[in-house]
């Protein structure tokens, strides 16, 4: 991938350089930059010393995006930003933390366009959200360094549900009573959302009791957030997909009219053309509660039908994550029958801290893992998966290419499939009613002992 990589960015990088005749200093700049991002080992490293000599901070931010798109260089590319930083940090994930601590360090002349390229290698759709007038400061909000690649293929990787197929609550068969649902009443019109199946599509467009309305479903930080979509001084509602970007780990989505990026938390354009239009989207309430719960109190409600257009397994727990091997491992080291047969294999996992317990969640039991390889990213342990490094655990949505390509082996036939957990989200600049207020310090005081019942592995 980076010798692909890097014959695109050339092409992108250095003809607009030599037209622009700019001065060799910048020339030899942005081939260096280039090399970094390259598979010549040799080249790479003579580059990373050039630019560690050359002793200036604004090729940080490149070389943070370069720990993303070419993993095998992480050492080395530790080893200048420490130089260039005075910063003792490994990983991409500790380096986006500092990048995102450090506002004051500006990108070097060439960064703008690095960007684009690299977006525009994985999917020329994505070189929509960073034109040069839509990505300039006074369009945006956040930093351009701090949006990056949520992993998926392309543009519209994770497509939205756009006014789906519904069903009566009886023919929901396939749900079963511990599915969680998105639950939405708008004018006694009541319809569920199985998050087995938002999972893979991440935001629906609907119009529910006469409301038009987009749900936006962020399934690395938990959140589902209801907004309506019809805004004063637009002709019609605003058609939301996901943008397959993120920023700070959060979703970003786009509308689809102005191709503008919109903070899924607060409901505001953060870059396009959008950005300095004053509209914040309106939230409505929805719930997240299993399908059991929502049936009895709404036995009319409608469903969401299996029929959504698109060929994904929509099976309970399929989505979240589960545990994969390549087939080349496999046949190398032998297929674990078992949860147990794990210890004796090379596992790829993901840690925050020294100190933390590396354990595989199998159902109800809990397996301390043997030192195995250590990753930044779930993108990372998928890429040494692919390798034949040995066994990770994925989220599905990530792994599933590579499965249907025969890449990657589904292990134990997706019997212990992980969930995530979920949160609720409450705007603190909104008006809180007392009734929210003594829920929420009700769940705030109930928390610690119900942690605490939990990890004694006590029964309610």
């Amino acid at each position: 991938m980076s010798k692909l990589i890097a014959v695109f960015l050339a092409a992108v990088l250095l003809i607009p350089t030599l037209l622009a005749a700019q001065p060799v200093s910048n020339e030899e700049l942005n081939l260096r930059v280039l090399d970094v991002f390259k598979s010549d080992v040799a080249r790479r490293s003579e580059s990373l010393k050039w630019l560690q000599e050359r002793g200036n901070i604004d090729v940080a931010t490149a070389l943070i995006a370069a720990h993303r798109f070419s993993p095998d260089a992480g050492p080395e590319l530790d080893v200048t930003l420490q130089a260039l930083t005075g910063v003792g940090h490994s990983g991409w994930s500790d380096w986006m933390l500092w990048q995102e601590a450090n506002p004051q360090v500006a990108s070097y002349a060439g960064y703008e366009r690095l960007r684009r390229a690299l977006f525009g290698f994985l999917d020329p759709r994505f070189e929509i959200f960073f034109v040069e007038d839509g990505m300039a400061p006074r369009n945006r909000r956040i930093r351009l360094e701090e949006i990056v690649w949520g992993g998926v293929p392309a543009l519209d990787g994770i497509p939205s549900l756009d006014f789906p197929a519904m069903i009566e609550a009886a023919q929901a068969d396939y749900l079963r009573d511990d599915d969680l649902v998105f639950g939405v009443a708008i004018n006694g019109d009541v319809r569920a959302y199985p998050l087995r199946i938002m999972g893979w599509h991440e935001m629906f467009n609907e119009v529910i009791g006469g409301v038009p309305v987009a749900l936006a479903y962020c399934t690395l930080c938990g959140s589902g957030i209801l907004f309506e979509t019809q805004v004063e001084g637009r002709d019609r509602p605003l058609l939301f997909g996901s943008s397959g970007l993120l920023y700070r780990s959060n979703k970003l989505m786009f509308d689809r009219e102005t191709d503008s990026l919109w903070n899924q938390f607060t409901g505001r354009s953060v870059a396009g053309p959008l950005v300095n239009s004053g509209i914040e989207l309106k939230i409505r309430p929805v719930a997240i509660t299993s399908w059991a719960k929502w049936r009895k109190r709404y036995p009319d409600s409608r469903v969401l039908s299996l029929e959504t257009g698109h060929r994904r397994n929509y099976g309970s727990g399929v989505v979240y994550r589960d545990y994969f091997a390549s087939p080349d491992y496999l046949e190398k080291q032998g297929l674990p029958e078992s949860p147990e047969d794990i210890l004796a294999h090379r596992c790829i996992y993901r840690i925050r801290n020294e100190s933390d317990v590396i354990s595989w969640e199998f159902g109800k039991q809990d397996l301390i893992l043997k030192p195995g390889i250590i990753c930044d990213s779930p993108y990372m342990a998928h890429a040494l998966t692919l390798q034949g490094t040995g066994i990770s655990r994925l989220p599905l949505i990530l792994a599933a290419k590579s499965v249907a390509k025969g890449e990657l082996i589904q292990l134990f036939e997706g019997r212990y499939a992980f969930r995530r957990n979920i949160y609720g989200i409450y705007s603190s600049r909104r008006y809180l009613p007392h009734k929210v207020k003594i829920l929420m310090e009700d769940i705030r005081q109930a928390l610690p002992s119900e942690i605490r019942r939990l990890e004694s592995g006590e029964s309610s």
